[in-house]
């Protein structure tokens, strides 16, 4: 059988903490490791602190296959997630000779200031993430993937590092809408879990158009034919529960 890959995520910025900005990069992230077959476990947020960031990044980097991180690669001084990667690593960090030579083309040397330069140091033995439009890039040390935390240069570092990642086999699903509350249905959806141990079913409650309690039902698993055979279940007592008494 395939093995199964693994992911956590952990977004840094005491921007996010606050609620100064909105997140729009977990959902990306864990949509588009769904959809080439790695399984995102874990989710973490973080303030822009160099030993919270080694914490973290050492809990999640020991535990999953992969770890994405987003923000604190920018110019400014509290962009430090960098450093922290680095320290994390036990390695140096200094000025990326190729990421200097773009930014020497791209900006005048009064433009090429101090700041800017920051966004050039790159930890020892990083792989870089980059491309024509990605000025500042991101880079990949051990399984620690480091992007941006602008959604739309997040979005361009995950094209461009995907295609050299493991993946695994992808996780199938099926919906059916139950016609039912969530609480009249949960005993024998216990039931039928327990009956496939190697699917997993879940329950999302929500308002219909008629504003009454109704219930989506979604079963997932890797291998078609257990996913099959449990929907039949999910479908058969949900026939049963509608039968006439």
């Amino acid at each position: 059988m395939t093995d199964i890959i693994t992911a956590g995520i952990l977004v840094i910025g005491d921007e996010i903490l606050s609620g100064r900005t909105k997140d729009k990069n977990i959902g990306f992230i864990a949509e588009y490791l769904t959809n080439i077959g790695i399984d995102l476990r874990e989710v973490r947020v973080v303030s822009d602190d160099e030993a919270a960031i080694i914490e973290a990044l050492n809990a999640l980097r020991a535990r999953y296959t992969y770890v994405f991180t987003t923000g604190g690669i920018g110019p400014t001084h509290d962009d430090i997630t960098a450093d922290s990667v680095a320290k994390a690593f036990g390695v140096g960090i200094d000025h990326h000779p190729e990421v200097v030579a773009r930014f020497r083309e791209r900006f005048s040397g009064q433009e090429l200031n101090e700041a800017r330069l920051r966004m050039a140091r790159i930890p020892d033995g990083a792989e870089l993430i980059q491309s024509a439009t990605i000025l500042a890039p991101g880079f990949k040390i051990g399984n620690v993937i480091v992007m941006a935390g602008v959604p739309s240069i997040m979005q361009a570092m995950m094209d461009i590092v995907a295609p050299k990642l493991k993946s695994g086999a992808r996780m199938l699903s099926e919906t059916v809408q139950a016609n039912a509350r969530e609480g009249d249905i949960g005993g024998p959806l216990r039931e039928i879990a327990l009956a496939h141990p190697d699917t997993m079913i879940g329950s999302y409650p929500f308002l219909d158009e008629d504003k009454k309690p109704n219930t989506n039902l979604v079963v997932r698993s890797r291998d078609p034919d257990k996913l099959h055979a449990a929907m039949a279940a999910v479908k058969a007592m949900l026939a049963a529960l509608h039968a006439p008494h």
